[in-house]
């Protein structure tokens, strides 16, 4: 029988997804990628902000009229919406067949089975503080050279705005030993590039073995024939040690790449977010990092519009983003999630407001990231190919300073026959906005 797989929102929810595909696969199941064509649907989704559950419910909402229509015999919803709205679902939605939370993906072959022997409204959840047990084989799906690594499930913090620790549970982190046997057989697979993945990488190891384990497990991975590149995302300011900060110094697989969530930088707005950071400490981390590690990039995340944010806030803020010069920025508008906090906060911050804001923060970033681009012409930079330009003598590729879907690109010229997944030295030659333009050079290029 054939499955059509939807994975929505963060690369977190992708790595459940892909445990879900190799328990199917070892279960016999065939995959496609025509909706039309499925006798089961199965839709991870994601509700951490409203545009998120949106497209959450619309996904659900389209493949249930395939359930009325199609050849879709079972629909299957898992992952975070099921998650949070498990009774809603199942009472407005009647085509779904079975419901998944987030901590029984393991089950995704049993629910299936049920559904199929004629089992109706079946609910699969468990407590929360239950770390899923997957032994069989990750299907990537991420194209086979690069590949998520989530090293931690939940999280502790209890941001005011963040709904994750009601939906993915306390914080928990997989033991060491299963992730050095997933990135083994990653690497076996072709896999070259490891990206770390969690609510918060920085704590790893905490509640299992009483310390920070990151740097350890950082230096087990890079032991690893294949992996050429290590990438860290979701690392918590005030977390970051200084033996994490010399682990990437000094680890040649690891990239000088480092993705700290920031969210705010006005101290009144970052106490109201239940965030552990201020104003100060975070320039004095960012100062660190750059004086040990002058040539890495730095990517963060922020919030507009947070409740009580005012224009003093906001242009705090944008001091913040002109004085730290991050390689790498985002911005949401503040969304107000059900069962959170600052949902109930006063001073709701318009809708128009917030997003005049986020889109102040993002034109000052661009102008920063643009100069960056120019300025990195002449540098000789390590290059992951992507793929090729069609119709073009040239390739699309990644530097160290770029993970994949949410930062920029270099279009690399050259003759050379290339494959996904290759590895070269690539001289810049010009930018475009975001993206860079390269040309092949030979290795004893300097």
């Amino acid at each position: 029988m054939k499955i059509l797989c939807v994975s929505l929102g963060c690369d977190k929810n992708l790595v459940d997804t892909e445990m879900m595909l190799g328990l199917l696969n070892k279960d016999g199941y065939t995959f496609t990628d025509d909706e039309y064509e499925a006798d089961i649907i199965l839709i991870n989704t994601c509700c951490f902000i409203g545009d998120a559950k949106e497209e959450s419910v619309n996904t659900i909402l389209e493949m249930a009229e395939l359930k009325k229509t199609g050849q879709c015999k079972v629909l299957i919803v898992a992952g975070c919406m099921a998650q949070r709205y498990k009774e809603e679902i199942m009472q407005e939605i009647p085509e779904v067949d079975g419901i998944l939370g987030t901590s029984t993906y393991d089950e995704i072959a049993n629910v299936i089975r049920q559904a199929l022997s004629g089992q109706e409204h079946i609910s699969c959840f468990h407590d929360l503080s239950v770390l899923p047990d997957v032994k069989e084989k990750r299907l990537v799906t991420t194209g086979g050279h690069y590949a998520f690594l989530k090293i931690a499930e939940g999280c502790d913090k209890r941001c005011t705005y963040c709904i994750i620790p009601y939906l993915r549970g306390p914080y928990r982190s997989v033991p060491m030993e299963r992730l050095l046997e997933q990135a083994q057989e990653l690497a076996e697979q072709g896999v070259k590039e490891l990206i770390l993945v969690a609510q918060e990488t920085t704590l790893y190891g905490v509640d299992l073995y009483g310390r920070k384990a990151l740097p350890e497990l950082l230096k087990k991975l890079a032991a690893i024939p294949g992996i050429q590149w290590i990438r860290i995302q979701y690392c918590y300011p005030e977390e970051i040690t200084e033996e994490l900060i010399q682990t990437i110094k000094t680890e040649e697989k690891v990239c000088h790449y480092l993705d700290i969530p920031i969210q705010h930088a006005s101290d009144k707005i970052l106490k109201r977010m239940n965030r552990r950071t201020t104003l100060a400490e975070l320039k004095k981390s960012i100062a660190r990092l750059r004086e040990e590690i002058p040539d890495i990039a730095l990517r963060t995340t922020l919030i507009s519009g947070f409740p009580g944010e005012t224009e003093e806030d906001h242009e705090l803020l944008l001091d913040f983003v002109e004085e730290m010069q991050f390689e790498r920025l985002g911005v949401f508008a503040y969304s107000a999630e059900e069962d959170t906090p600052a949902a109930s906060f006063p001073d709701q911050v318009p809708q128009e407001i917030k997003e005049e804001r986020r889109d102040e923060i993002m034109e000052l970033q661009q102008e920063i990231a643009f100069e960056k681009s120019e300025n990195m012409e002449g540098r000789i930079l390590e290059v992951m190919i992507e793929g090729k330009v069609a119709d073009e003598n040239a390739y699309v590729g990644r530097t160290y300073m770029d993970a994949p879907n949410v930062d920029g690109l270099i279009f690399v010229n050259g003759d050379e026959p290339l494959m996904s997944g290759d590895f070269c030295r690539v001289r810049v030659t010009g930018a475009l906005e975001y993206d860079l333009i390269g040309e092949l050079c030979d290795e004893s290029a300097e």
